[in-house]
C-alpha cells in the first residue's frame, strides 16, 4: 500500500545522460516531469561510473551528425573541468581537429548537470528506487517507488525508461533481450608522473588519470579464468563489483610490493572507483523496430534519426521511433542503451553517451505526442 501519490505528465526513471536529456526536453516542451534516480548522483555511467569519454558527434569525415541536446551535454561535460572541445567544433576557434569528442572530469560534469536540472524545473527524486509498474490492460499507468518517505505511487500520461537496465520494461512484463559483459573496471588515480607532466606543460587536464583494467569494448583483455556477466540479477551484480575491484586491489598491491612492500611512497594510488557496476550491456527492449545501419552517405537523407558510429569513420545508424517503443505496452518509451537493436554490433554502436542524450531527446518527443 502506498503512503503517497503524485501525478505528472511524464515520469522518467533513471537520471543518467539519457534520462536527464529526456526530462529536460519534456519540461522545455511544457510537460510537468518527474525524474526518478536510485542514487544521489546525476549522469549514470558517465559520472558515477567514471566512463569519462564523450564519444563523437561527427562521422569522422568532418560532418557533425548530432546536434541539440547531445551537443549541449558535450559542452556541459567540460564546463567546470579542464578540458575543452577540439578546435573547430562547436564554436571553438580554429580548423577542425579530429572528431568532435572530449574527455571530461566526472565530478565537473555532475556540477553542470545539477545546474541544468536546477534551471530546467525538472522535479528530481533522488535516493528513490523503482519497485513496481502498474498497467491497465496494455497501458502503463503508474510506477511504484520507495524512498525515505515510504512507498509512493507516481502516475503519468507517459513514462520513459532510462534506467540503463530496462527496469520499468521488466516490471511491466515487456519482452527483453540480454547482453553479456566482460570483466573490466575504470577508476581515477593520483599519479606523481601525471602531476609532474601537468606542471611542466601547465595543463591541468593531465591530472585526470584514469586507469583501465580488464577487457576492452571488444572483450580483449578479459582476465583468464574469469566468467562473463549478464548483470540482470542481484548475485551477478555483486560478483561483478567484487571481481572488478579485485583487479584494482591486485594492481596496487603489486605497486606497493615494488615500493619495498610499503604502502607509503608509491607513485600511484587510487582516488575513487565506480559507484555503480560498469556494465556495458544488460537488457534491451524488444521494440516495434530496431536500430540498424544505413548506407553512407545516403543516410544523410534520414534527417534527425541518424547517429554516427564511435568505433569507425563513415558508419551511420538510424533510430526509428519503433526502436524506442517496447512491444505490448503503451505509454512507455525507452531511452539510452536499452533501445531495441538488431544485433550486438548495433547495440555496441548505440550504448554510448552521445546516443543516450540523442535517444533521450527523441523519447521525450514521443512521450509528448502520446
Amino acid at each position: 500500500m502506498s503512503n503517497y501519490e503524485r501525478k505528472y505528465d511524464v515520469v522518467v526513471c533513471g537520471a543518467g545522460v539519457a534520462g536527464i536529456a529526456a526530462a529536460v526536453k519534456c519540461v522545455r516542451s511544457g510537460l510537468e516531469t518527474c525524474l526518478v534516480e536510485k542514487t544521489i548522483i546525476p549522469g549514470g555511467l558517465a559520472t558515477a561510473g567514471l566512463v569519462n569519454i564523450f564519444l563523437p558527434l561527427c562521422d569522422g569525415n568532418g560532418n557533425q551528425i548530432l546536434h541539440g541536446l547531445p551537443e549541449e551535454f558535450l559542452k556541459l561535460s567540460v564546463k567546470y573541468g579542464p578540458e575543452s572541445p577540439p578546435a573547430g567544433w562547436g564554436g571553438t576557434p580554429g580548423t577542425k581537429q579530429g572528431r568532435y569528442m572530449t574527455a571530461f572530469s566526472p565530478a565537473a560534469f555532475i556540477l553542470a548537470l545539477d545546474e541544468l536540472l536546477d534551471e530546467s524545473g525538472v522535479d528530481v527524486w533522488y535516493d528513490t528506487l523503482l519497485i513496481d509498474a502498474r498497467l491497465s490492460g496494455r497501458r502503463l499507468e503508474a510506477v511504484e517507488v520507495v524512498n525515505k518517505s515510504g512507498r509512493g505511487l507516481l502516475t503519468a500520461k507517459a513514462f520513459i525508461d532510462a534506467t540503463g537496465d530496462a527496469d520499468i520494461a521488466k516490471l511491466a512484463g515487456c519482452e527483453l533481450r540480454e547482453g553479456v559483459n566482460h570483466m573490466s573496471i575504470w577508476a581515477i588515480q593520483a599519479s606523481m608522473k601525471k602531476a609532474a607532466a601537468a606542471i611542466e606543460y601547465e595543463d591541468p587536464s593531465l591530472l585526470l588519470d584514469v586507469v583501465r583494467l580488464g577487457a576492452d569494448d571488444k572483450g580483449d583483455g578479459h582476465p583468464e579464468g574469469e566468467k562473463k556477466f549478464r548483470g540482470v540479477n542481484g548475485r551477478n551484480v555483486s560478483e561483478f563489483v567484487v571481481a572488478s575491484r579485485r583487479l584494482l586491489r591486485e594492481r596496487y598491491a603489486n605497486l606497493a610490493e615494488n615500493a619495498l612492500g610499503r604502502y607509503c611512497g608509491v607513485s600511484e594510488f587510487p582516488l575513487t572507483f565506480p559507484l555503480m557496476p560498469q556494465f556495458r550491456k544488460t537488457r534491451m527492449i524488444v521494440g516495434e523496430e530496431d536500430v540498424v545501419e544505413v548506407d553512407y552517405p545516403a543516410a544523410y537523407s534520414g534527417g534527425d534519426s541518424i547517429f554516427p558510429d564511435w568505433r569507425s569513420e563513415g558508419r551511420l545508424w538510424t533510430v526509428p521511433a519503433g526502436a524506442l517503443r517496447p512491444r505490448g505496452v503503451d505509454a512507455l518509451f525507452a531511452a539510452g542503451r536499452i533501445l531495441s537493436a538488431i544485433d550486438d554490433d548495433a547495440w555496441d554502436a548505440a550504448r554510448v553517451i552521445p546516443v543516450a542524450a540523442f535517444t533521450g531527446e527523441r523519447a521525450a518527443d514521443l512521450a509528448r505526442s502520446s
